[in-house]
């Protein structure tokens, strides 16, 4: 037996009103600019690394400076406390605002607060992998806008410099391993020398130092790598060539990786 056929009641679906325009999206929580520019067009890059401190820089287009990340927030949990994150590692402030302020001749001290304060803000760069966290131990911008007699300090220093820096950090931190612990860095205080302006294509002079020594402890061994060149602004020591003063590409590289302390050196350079 055949049922009859139910006519079905034809329906429609109500479509929700299509406003004119859409809100615009709130844009993202952006804690910080992005790192020195990138990667250069290669004659450019390969210019500006290979001429060192030693010859008249390159000029390669202006890129953003890096920012300084921000300080992480304090927290009252206990150590260990269930539940609870651990703070992310933050840098510590050198000479705030030193840049900006004339050179004098005062020789840099080992023992200063300031010199322990960059050397564990390198560490902490090389550590973390993050050469943002290493800025306030690399030479100021604003220093090497008084220092240099080039047409355009800062984009050499960002281009160039600080580019240099970022590659450097990235090898040191491939050789070190986690859980490794600074020890001490070693200066050569006796091979340092007052670099007079009109050297190296500077206005003003400074302090400097090749070959220094970062000497850490990994799986209960002494190990360094060398710090290429050192210079001072106001009686601090500051990084201006991590891993090579001149390189023959583009890539990262460690100065003179060693088992034990290494030897500093050798004397000369600007």
């Amino acid at each position: 037996m055949v049922k009859p056929a139910i006519p079905r009641r034809a329906f429609t679906r109500r479509r929700k009103p299509v406003p004119a325009s859409l809100p615009a999206a709130a844009p993202a929580a952006v804690r910080s600019r992005p790192l020195p520019a990138a990667p250069l067009p290669a004659v450019l890059l390969a210019a500006a690394l290979l001429a060192g401190c030693g010859g008249a820089p390159a000029a390669p287009p202006a890129s953003p400076s890096p920012s300084r990340p921000a300080s992480a927030p304090a927290s009252s949990a206990r150590p260990g406390a269930a539940g609870t994150a651990a703070a992310s590692p933050a840098p510590v402030p050198v000479a705030p605002g030193a840049g900006a302020l004339p050179q004098t001749r005062a020789f840099p001290s080992t023992d200063s607060a300031a010199f322990h304060d960059a050397m564990s803000d390198l560490w902490l760069a090389v550590t973390t992998g993050n050469p943002r966290l290493g800025l306030d131990a690399f030479f100021p911008l604003d220093a090497y806008r008084q220092v240099k007699a080039i047409p355009d300090p800062a984009a050499d220093w960002r281009a160039r410099l600080w580019f240099a820096f970022t590659l450097d950090v990235g090898a040191a931190h491939r050789l070190v391993s986690p859980g490794a612990r600074l020890v001490r860095v070693i200066v050569p205080a006796a091979d340092a020398a007052w670099i007079t302006p009109g050297g190296c294509y500077n206005s003003v002079g400074y302090w400097h130092v090749p070959g220094a020594r970062v000497v850490y402890r990994q799986a209960g061994q002494e190990r360094s790598f060398g710090i290429a060149s050192l210079i001072s602004w106001r009686g601090v020591w500051y990084v201006v060539h991590f891993g090579a003063v001149l390189r023959s590409a583009a890539a990262g590289v460690v100065d003179r990786p060693a088992a034990g302390p290494g030897v500093p050196g050798p004397a000369g350079g600007c």
